[in-house]
């Protein structure tokens, strides 16, 4: 939820001067508290919710917002913000706000496009690791008969050397989940709208949605938040996978047609599914998905390590850029 603390994040004084020298920037959501105190040295931030009772007062006097995830900059957003010049979002995608309204009212956006990659790569191996080879710790001694069962039982069917990965959107994090997929051995593929160079690949094969669908063992989803890429895997795509497939979703949660993902679960036992992004976030009661046992729910966690929460927080740079606090 939207946080609605009014607490600065570093001391600005009360004073009227400060309002007159400073410009005022509101950041609705959790930032670094290094990155807050460095842009607070050179503006008059104020850390609120929108469901802040003194929030619209604030927005109206606004030179900059910082936002994160769930605060939606539309259009009833910036009616209320009639001195608004910049809006930084501390993070990738820019699925909350409105650019081409924000581009016609002269208002900046800008963000941090490379700032979680290795946080959500990492995050995607380590679903890998889990699924074809999960460990089970000892927690007492054991006799030799325990022993030898323990290790018969921690057998893999397969390595990862074994199969392919089939990546849906070859951008920042697909093309470096591909490099890695590679050097751990997978063959690789890969489906994009845009002509991706041979350099670029690391490797990995071009090929169509139903021949990547078809084809591939596990199946990654990395594509952005633009609205024909809603329900991209609904029943027909879904229905295209193997058996014995494993679906990984650390992109957006509106590309998968979670009810239909219920269903074709609901089929095959075998087949499983690992998604961090969710529509809604979060995840209500009474979700398709829940208590499936071939479906795995994660809280969005993958960019949440304190190198990329500090790398996203970072925007405040450019936020104090186009306000001409740089100096």
């Amino acid at each position: 939820m939207t946080p609605s603390r009014r607490d600065c994040c570093w001391s600005t004084p009360d004073l009227p001067w400060a309002a007159l020298t400073k410009p005022l920037i509101i950041i609705t959501e959790h930032l670094d508290d290094v990155a807050c105190n460095w842009l607070s040295q050179r503006a008059d931030v104020h850390r609120m919710g929108v469901d802040d009772t003194a929030f619209a007062e604030h927005l109206a006097r606004a030179a900059g917002v910082v936002v994160r995830t769930y605060t939606k900059v539309d259009e009833p957003f910036l009616d209320g913000a009639p001195n608004l010049r910049v809006v930084g979002r501390a993070g990738v995608g820019l699925d909350n706000i409105d650019v081409e309204v924000c581009e016609a009212r002269g208002i900046a956006v800008v963000h941090t496009p490379d700032a979680n990659t290795q946080a959500v790569v990492e995050y995607v191996v380590s679903i890998l690791g889990a699924a074809m080879r999960p460990l089970h710790p000892l927690s007492n001694g054991v006799d030799v008969d325990t022993w030898d069962r323990l290790r018969t039982e921690a057998m893999a069917a397969r390595q990862l050397s074994q199969m392919t990965l089939g990546i849906v959107g070859l951008g920042r994090i697909g093309s470096r989940v591909a490099k890695v997929a590679a050097a751990i051995g997978m063959s690789v593929q890969y489906c994009d709208l845009r002509d991706i160079a041979v350099d670029a690949r690391h490797g990995a094969d071009p090929v169509d949605l139903e021949t990547l669908l078809r084809g591939s063992d596990v199946v990654s989803v990395h594509v952005d938040g633009r609205a024909t890429n809603r329900h991209l895997l609904g029943q027909d795509a879904l229905v295209q996978l193997p058996e014995h497939a494993m679906l990984i979703n650390t992109a957006r949660g509106f590309v998968i047609d979670h009810t239909a993902l219920a269903a074709v679960l609901g089929h095959r036992p075998a087949m499983r599914a690992v998604l961090d992004v969710h529509d809604p976030e979060p995840v209500p009661p009474g979700h398709a998905l829940l208590n499936l046992p071939n479906a795995v729910l994660l809280p969005h966690a993958a960019s949440r390590t304190h190198a990329a929460q500090a790398a996203m927080s970072w925007v405040v740079r450019d936020v104090a850029r186009v306000l001409g606090l740089m100096h």
